[in-house]
């Protein structure tokens, strides 16, 4: 029997959206987390999309909450731009935090008007804030260096773990495609140990779930790339491995 497809539409999720899912070998407990994003092909019409660098917030090995940081194609922003720093605390809610110093066209907490640019790399990076149970998210265009904080979030907890990258896409199933890439990503363990994840898991927002099925991620040597109106070649919970035949095969990400 031939596999459902969606890929005309609005997807009929709960939230509206389509998501697809890299989940890095490095599960933690890690002190930062941090990964390069690049707008490879910016989407052409009004709708949001969200491309984000996750983690969750642990404390003795038990999660307290969560949180995103990355760049929005979101109309309610001057020119469309914006980004984000966000999360939830385990049970429900969103995460209370300090004011951004970025203004905010919409008045929103969490998404901020922020200048970026299509085929331009920026590092995002999840760290510890001022004062524990404090994260920072920050992001750095790489073209100029200039760093910005977008703002600190309060939730409890002594580490990060289970850091995943993600797309998603409120725009239906047949828009123009877009492409991000993500590349560069790495770790810091508790122990001050730089790490890098050897391989990621893809995971998609199910037919079921009101994914659409023609959003697709795979390998660029060592980067990730996540495209939407794409032939998906990668299954969902297949393995990629990150590799650069220019530089020796980066360490499988573990903390002892």
């Amino acid at each position: 029997m031939a596999e459902r497809g969606r890929t005309s539409g609005l997807p009929p999720s709960a939230n509206g959206a389509s998501s697809a899912h890299a989940w890095w070998a490095c599960p933690g407990p890690l002190r930062e987390v941090a990964v390069t994003l690049e707008v490879l092909v910016p989407p052409a019409g009004r709708w949001l999309h969200f491309w984000a660098l996750q983690a969750s917030f642990v404390d003795g090995g038990r999660r307290t909450g969560g949180a995103h940081l990355g760049l929005q194609h979101a109309p309610a922003h001057p020119g469309a731009a914006a980004v984000n720093w966000g999360g939830y605390r385990d049970g429900g809610g969103e995460l209370p935090g300090s004011e951004s110093a970025l203004p905010s066209a919409p008045r929103n907490p969490n998404t901020r008007d922020y200048a970026w640019g299509a085929r331009r790399p920026y590092r995002l990076r999840i760290g510890p804030g001022s004062e524990p149970g404090v994260w920072r998210g920050e992001v750095t265009d790489l073209t100029t260096g200039e760093a910005t904080v977008v703002r600190e979030l309060w939730c409890p907890g002594s580490a990060l773990a289970d850091p995943v990258v993600w797309s998603e896409v409120f725009a239906p199933c047949d828009a123009p495609g877009t492409a991000v890439r993500w590349s560069d990503p790495s770790a810091t363990g508790v122990d001050g140990r730089v790490l890098v994840p050897g391989e990621v898991r893809v995971t998609y927002q199910s037919y079921e779930d009101g994914g659409c099925t023609n959003s697709a991620t795979f390998a660029d040597g060592a980067a990730v790339v996540q495209a939407t109106a794409a032939g998906r070649r990668v299954p969902h919970g297949a393995l990629l491995r990150l590799t650069d035949s220019s530089k020796p095969r980066p360490p499988a990400c573990r903390v002892p």
